[in-house]
């Protein structure tokens, strides 16, 4: 009997199977767009203000806009066959009902769509448009585009005009939209440590063109606008010829308080550096974030010199510059920086002579140059320096025949040093950080022939405790000493 092949009952066969799946649904669009053009199967025609009428499908509409679903499936218009939209013009509905069967659309100057997008809800559309109008942003009308913005939501295009206005301040200015302003967009653009110009003159004039632009109803708002220009960055010869006559000034006694203030601090900062009062209107602008330099001052050049110079690492350009010279050649002092722009140089050494003395540089100055401040009360080498809040601390040293235990902290605000308890031990030559209001000091070194040999190792931790109220005791901190 001859074999053959055993034929698998029907039940064990495996089904048959195609997938297929359609590359482009571009030629169902253009069906449903012709249709569309053509008056058929339509069941809604939308309406518009001005008498503009456009034929649809309510499922094709539902199906691109939350606008139209909601229309068409939650409120009485699913069941009506003519419908108004208000507040679109017929060009505007009309690009956007073709972006709709056809997902093409062109923004140009003249038919910007991001009202409308933002009403029917079709985000894509917005988005365009706001690309289209960050990409238009000049001094004639980022005002205009913030504005735009702001009301229809457009987080990313308002941060990007926001900061174009700061950047390009003074072009903007120039320019009749920025009379427009409102009150809390004026107070928060001149508010802004982002603000870019020239000097602050120039935005004090900005706020005055501003206000006289509508006097009645905006000089109310002077006090608030002046609290926020910089006057006591502006020198004392242009207070004295622009500001102090100035009319609406003169008419507002806040306005006066300010100006006081400012010759008050160009007074001050020709004789102090460290007691001179900050607040907003001191500090100056920082576009772009804070610059930061590092700084160094003194130490030993060639053959063991000692050295005067100053000299600053900028990162930003990657490049070492050189700064205004110390008033004494110096070795082994500290360092220290008050105000955030106010640096000082205590202490330190010669071949002759261990100092005290205690120079200041202010980094903002026009003409930058070393001063004399404050005296420290203990001749001091190789010690550690830190500053907190409003205190600096001068720790250990040498005076150059004793290592110290003392210390001793300077009060901004009173101007006077103090004593503060002696550490256990006699420490120089170490390391001195500040963090979370304590001083840790790091390491133990020898000092000789201007040479640091280490000796042990150490951390102490100082805790800062303020006095209390109602005592007649000194108002600089207590120090509580703690060996880690």
């Amino acid at each position: 009997m001859q074999n053959t092949k055993q034929i698998p009952e029907p039940s064990q066969c495996e089904p048959a199977k195609y997938e297929y799946k359609k590359s482009s649904y571009a030629d169902i669009y253009d069906v449903l767009q012709s249709l569309r053009r053509d008056e058929v199967l339509c069941d809604i025609k939308l309406e518009t203000d001005n008498g503009g009428v456009i034929f649809g499908h309510k499922v094709v509409l539902a199906s691109a806009s939350p606008y139209f679903h909601a229309m068409f499936t939650n409120f009485s218009e699913k069941n009506q066959d003519l419908v108004t939209i208000r507040q679109l013009d017929y060009s505007a509905l009309q690009l956007l009902i073709d972006f709709i069967y056809s997902g093409k659309i062109s923004i140009t100057e003249t038919n910007i769509l991001l009202p409308a997008s933002n009403l029917l809800q079709l985000q894509e559309v917005k988005n365009a448009c706001c690309d289209f109008l960050q990409a238009q942003l000049c001094p004639t009308n980022v005002i205009g585009i913030n504005d735009l913005a702001d009301l229809h939501s457009c987080t990313t295009l308002l941060t990007s005009s926001e900061f174009y206005i700061q950047q390009h301040y003074l072009d903007v200015v120039e320019e009749e939209e920025f009379l427009s302003l409102s009150s809390e967009q004026m107070v928060k653009l001149i508010s802004s440590d982002e603000l870019t110009a020239s000097s602050e003159e120039k935005i004090f004039e900005s706020v005055i063109r501003w206000v006289k632009h509508d006097l009645d109803s905006r000089k109310q708002m002077l006090p608030q606008l002046m609290e926020h220009v910089r006057l006591p960055l502006t020198s004392k010869d242009y207070i004295l010829k622009n500001v102090v006559d100035e009319p609406l000034l003169l008419n507002c006694s806040k306005c006066k308080d300010y100006v006081f203030e400012a010759l008050r601090f160009r007074l001050l900062k020709s004789e102090e550096l460290i007691t001179i009062p900050h607040n907003i209107r001191t500090k100056p602008r920082q576009p772009g974030g804070t610059h930061k330099v590092i700084l160094v001052a003194g130490g030993l050049g060639i053959n063991h010199s000692i050295l005067n110079s100053t000299e600053w690492y900028d990162p930003k350009i990657n490049k070492w510059q050189y700064g205004p010279k110390m008033i004494t050649p110096s070795l082994g002092g500290g360092l220290a920086v008050v105000n955030d722009n106010c640096l000082l140089y205590l202490g330190g050494r010669n071949t002759e002579s261990i100092f005290q003395s205690v120079h200041g540089l202010d980094l903002t100055s026009e003409s930058p140059r070393w001063k004399p401040t404050y005296d420290m009360l203990v001749k001091r080498w190789g010690f550690g320096v830190g500053v907190i809040n409003n205190y600096i601390y001068a720790v250990g040293g040498s005076d150059g025949e004793h290592f110290l235990i003392s210390a001793e902290v300077f009060d901004c605000r009173t101007r006077e040093w103090n004593t503060i308890p002696n550490m256990s031990t006699m420490r120089a030559g170490h390391g001195l950080g500040v963090l979370n209001n304590l001083l840790y000091a790091v390491k133990y070194l020898l000092l000789h022939d201007f040479k640091f040999v280490i000796v042990t190792f150490f951390i102490i931790v100082i805790g800062i405790n303020k006095v209390s109220r109602g005592k007649s005791r000194s108002t600089s901190p207590k120090l509580n000493i703690f060996i880690a």
